[in-house]
């Protein structure tokens, strides 16, 4: 059982940056793939981000390449989403999940383990 708790969400200008933390419980954590989801009102959950279980490989949605970038700390079971250049459109509530396949991916229905979500506001 892994227990992921966000935060880092709030409120920011469009053009401005918000870092997203996932803390994850337990002593496996090296062992999950790590995925960023996000969701807007009225919208179907949207991958955003995945990372591999050492951090050596990524994958982005295309909207968000070149701004956003995820990564992850093992020694301190968390992973992270640097979010630059924000847009209003990446107004969402951002998830982090973990997966135990042994590759990354987009397709939630991968991910075993789901955090509550931090709402993440771009005013424009």
């Amino acid at each position: 059982q892994v227990q992921l708790v966000e935060s880092g969400g709030g409120l920011v200008q469009a053009g401005g940056s918000l870092r997203l933390s996932c803390a994850a419980s337990g002593r496996t954590f090296s062992s999950y793939a790590m995925g960023w989801f996000r969701q807007a009102p009225g919208q179907e959950r949207e991958f955003v981000a995945a990372i591999s279980r050492s951090g050596g490989s990524t994958s982005y949605v295309d909207s968000v390449k070149g701004r956003f970038t995820i990564s992850r700390d093992n020694a301190k079971n968390t992973v992270y989403l640097q979010m630059n250049s924000l847009k209003p459109e990446d107004t969402a509530v951002y998830y982090c999940a973990a997966s135990n396949m042994p590759y990354i991916s987009g397709d939630y229905a991968l991910y075993i383990y789901w955090g509550q979500g931090t709402q993440v506001t771009v005013s424009s």
